[in-house]
């Protein structure tokens, strides 16, 4: 179901690589939007080239398509020091950690995305390698092992994460730079999918900029795709220019609304709402009602549907709101009695005779 979504976290197919590398920004000044991160970041790399010593660990917290991985790319490109990128889940054990780490040069930046899925005994590794640029290897087993300490040349880690909270108190003590990035507004998609359009040819006219930066979900990657969808729809259908009523009705044959909800956000919302009585639902049940992740669940709908008050997070589990219902079209449900003031309110209305003594 996640390859049918215009907002699937699944990397570009097919030419999409090509087009992704030439949207994205290179420098600080062509990255528009996250302006507080971006300018603490461009300080702590001005600072650390004029003293010349490696950044600082960053650690770049927020939802997926934000730009942390393009951040990473300008860190390195602006220090002038080259990358190396992998992620979490595709560190399976310390020895892959250790093979990577080996291979740095001095100041090189190490990426890392998904970092919170870390197991914990790489994390391990990764503590004595990020403090003390040191990794410790085994050599041998039982009475006779040793540990032999390997020093690492001075390097910079990036880290990317959707989930902070996730991560371990002992491993994000360890950042020395945290960045929290925040959703985009609808001025900034606005000026980041003009960009967009301006690097890929695209006729764009202001009101078709603005039908896509309000159905952007405050997520540049999402804009950029829409744009690009966008771009095959006006060139088959609209003589290849994008106005407002040309965006609008690519928006819907892709099952993108008004807000920006796609057909996978509706069902969530539909579930809930027909299924559950609006909630509160756990995490695993939707997910099993819905066929989905519970990671993609999680880390690709909710955060805006979170922050566009569709969906309440509480103790229980999921909750509708009332503009859920609202956007949906269907009426809240009445609200339970409580049975203990309804036997209260029988009592009073029916005048209640005490007990007779034994």
């Amino acid at each position: 179901m996640k390859d049918e979504r215009l907002v699937a976290r699944d990397g570009p197919q097919g030419d999409e690589p090509a087009v992704e590398a030439a949207l994205r920004p290179a420098t600080f000044a062509e990255f528009l939007g996250q302006e507080r991160v971006r300018e603490r970041l461009a300080l702590a790399v001005a600072a650390a080239r004029a003293r010349g010593e490696p950044l600082d660990h960053v650690l770049l917290a927020g939802p997926p398509g934000l730009g942390k991985t393009t951040l990473a790319h300008i860190l390195a490109r602006e220090l002038g020091v080259p990358i190396t990128v992998t992620s979490g889940p595709a560190i399976e054990k310390p020895g892959d950690l250790a093979a990577i780490l080996s291979n740095l040069t001095r100041g090189e930046v190490l990426f890392i995305d998904e970092v919170h899925r870390l197991s914990h005994s790489v994390e391990e590794v990764l503590y004595p390698a990020m403090e003390d640029f040191a990794i410790d290897i085994v050599l041998g087993r039982g009475p006779s092992a040793r540990t032999l300490r390997m020093e690492l040349p001075r390097f910079t880690l990036v880290a990317a994460t959707t989930r902070a909270g996730a991560l371990t108190g002992p491993l994000r003590d360890r950042f020395g730079i945290i960045e929290r990035m925040e959703f985009y507004t609808e001025a900034e998609l606005d000026a980041i999918v003009r960009r967009a359009a301006g690097v890929l040819g695209v006729a764009l006219d202001p009101a078709g900029a603005a039908e896509i930066a309000r159905r952007g979900r405050g997520t540049a990657r999402v804009a950029n795709r829409l744009l690009r969808r966008l771009r095959d729809f006006a060139q088959v259908r609209a003589a290849g220019r994008i106005d407002g009523p040309v965006a609008a009705e690519g928006c819907r044959l892709h099952d993108v609304d008004a807000l920006g909800l796609d057909g996978a956000d509706r069902r969530l919302l539909r579930l809930m709402a027909e299924n559950y009585a609006g909630g509160p639902v756990g995490l695993g049940t939707l997910a099993a009602a819905l066929g989905e992740e519970e990671e993609t669940i999680e880390d690709v709908m909710e955060p805006y549907l979170l922050q566009t008050g569709f969906l309440q997070r509480t103790p229980r589990g999921r909750v509708l709101s009332p503009r859920a219902w609202a956007h949906l079209g269907l009426p809240p449900p009445l609200p339970a009695a409580d049975p203990a003031s309804d036997a209260s309110a029988d009592g009073q209305a029916g005048g209640a005779q005490p007990l007779p003594l034994l």
